[in-house]
């Protein structure tokens, strides 16, 4: 939590905001219950296990959106896709294109910088099975909207899954951007560019059952945020 001073005042509300968050009781739940039992790997570790904030840099135009934390994942290390397969997965790729300052996320306090991206998720609490309940998910949306705002500079959006996406098309229906989502439709690598000038970028989850299966590889996922770079008029 050390480098949260960093964030301007309206991003330190929103971060204090998630953190301190019961408003899902099955969740908090959970999660706290995996913090005590942990994992046998992690058995000296004390677990973060309250709900994650997003990350990066908060002068961002481009936005990461996920489904939620990791059990052994972020909920362990408190921070988006660290410690994880999907963030051992995802970290090289933002490395090898100009987003992350290093290949890997291990925990809060290795180092890593993220320049012009932001990584957030639908869900704050990592749940069950990794699926949330829809009622879960708007319980959330409120988190999401006040970091978004606060990312002023935000021109491209990345939604890996379709619960990522389906929870940022939520959002854009209760802020009137979009007055319907039946015109966009998730799949991999589709882009579309919203009435309000972002563009959105969909990809498959970086989750082992993708990664492990081939759904989804290296060669795909560095597409898409080479893409992410070009709309967001990245060029160095």
């Amino acid at each position: 939590m050390k480098r949260s001073n960093l964030l301007p005042p309206v991003l330190q509300k929103a971060r204090s905001s998630i953190i301190s968050c019961e408003r899902c009781p099955r969740l908090r739940e959970y999660c706290k219950g995996i913090g005590e039992k942990k994992r046998r790997a992690y058995q000296d570790q004390t677990y973060w296990a309250r709900p994650v904030p997003g990350f990066g840099d908060p002068r961002a135009s481009v936005l990461i959106l996920g489904l939620a934390p990791g059990a052994h994942g972020a909920n362990r290390t408190g921070r988006p896709f660290t410690g994880d397969g999907s963030g051992y997965f995802m970290y090289p790729v933002l490395h090898e294109v100009g987003f992350a300052n290093q290949p890997e996320g291990v925990s809060r306090d290795d180092g890593l910088k993220l320049r012009h991206a932001w990584i957030a998720s639908v869900v704050r609490c990592a749940p069950p099975g990794d699926k949330p309940t829809p009622q879960e998910i708007r319980n959330c949306a409120g988190h999401l909207a006040r970091e978004i705002k606060a990312l002023s500079r935000i021109r491209v959006v990345v939604c890996l899954g379709k619960i990522a996406f389906d929870g940022y098309m939520a959002h854009l229906l209760e802020t009137g951007v979009i007055a319907k989502k039946s015109d966009y439709r998730f799949v991999h690598g589709a882009h579309y560019e919203l009435p309000d000038g972002v563009h959105l970028l969909a990809s498959y989850h970086p989750s082992l059952r993708n990664t492990n299966t081939g759904r989804l590889d290296a060669a795909m996922f560095t597409r898409i945020f080479v893409r992410a770079r070009e709309l967001a008029g990245l060029s160095d």
